[in-house]
């Protein structure tokens, strides 16, 4: 898989990422992410792998909580930054952390599986083959596993350009036309259906799926204010719940393979 931080001109957009993280739209999706997995991961220390982990913000809150995680991304920059985040951490927390570079389609050959959950959030957009990767995910999974997916949704891109006021890029939406994402690389989008066949077709099937962003996803790099749990709390309520989940940006997923013997 090539590196997504990169630009076509070759220019580094690890930064630009670090930005969007800081804004009240990236630090809505870190936060909405992060209550699902702490819905869904099962009690006691679990052995994680983050698939694209990036500069290590889940990888952190994740060792906080007390499990045991491996970063896989195949970005240097990015790594550096998820090594200068988790170096900052206490010790105990710093110690439950492991960051290795490789892509997520040569998981098991790099790190090994048997992984108790693996989470990928915001690769998949940016893959050539959606279902190969996902299989190489569900095979880093245990038996019994959780798998975690985050992808740009497909039934709902027309939604930010349009409450922008950007007619010309709802348009192109609307009929189909290629998409640029906020770091400006073209991106793929899939709908809830097609997300949730391919994690079946991988051996994982979906127990539960989110909707990212419903209400905020048009404010651009707004920063995040006072209120901000309020936003997340009614994010979060909308996100879980039809009709609106059907409209975020972003749809998350949460599948789990099968068990030994069915």
């Amino acid at each position: 898989m090539t590196s997504s931080w990169f630009s076509p001109s070759g220019g580094d957009l690890s930064a630009g990422y670090a930005r969007h993280a800081g804004t009240l739209r990236g630090a809505l999706r870190h936060a909405l992410v992060a209550r699902a997995l702490r819905t869904h991961l099962p009690d006691g220390q679990q052995q994680v792998l983050d698939v694209g982990g990036g500069d290590g913000h889940q990888a952190a809150q994740l060792a906080r909580a007390g499990h045991l995680v491996t970063v896989l991304d195949p970005d240097t920059a990015m790594l550096e930054r998820a090594a200068a985040r988790i170096a900052a951490e206490p010790g105990e927390v710093r110690d439950r952390v492991r960051l290795v570079e490789g892509d997520g389609e040569h998981a098991e050959d790099v790190v090994g599986g048997g992984f108790d959950a693996v989470l990928c959030h915001g690769v998949l957009m940016y893959v050539a083959d959606p279902d190969r990767f996902i299989r190489h995910l569900a095979r880093a999974a245990r038996p019994g596993g959780l798998v975690s997916l985050m992808t740009k949704n497909q039934d709902a891109l027309a939604m930010r350009p349009g409450l922008e006021g950007r007619w010309p890029d709802t348009l192109t939406a609307l009929r189909g036309g290629p998409q640029l994402g906020n770091l400006g690389v073209t991106s793929r989008a899939h709908s809830a259906a097609a997300v949730a066949t391919m994690l079946a077709e991988a051996g994982a099937a979906t127990t539960a799926w989110y909707g990212v962003r419903v209400f905020t996803d048009h404010l651009g790099d707004a920063p995040v204010g006072e209120n901000f749990d309020l936003v997340l709390d009614a994010e979060w309520e909308a996100g879980r719940r039809d009709p609106y989940r059907r409209v975020a940006r972003l749809l998350h997923f949460v599948a789990w393979t099968a068990r030994e013997g069915q």
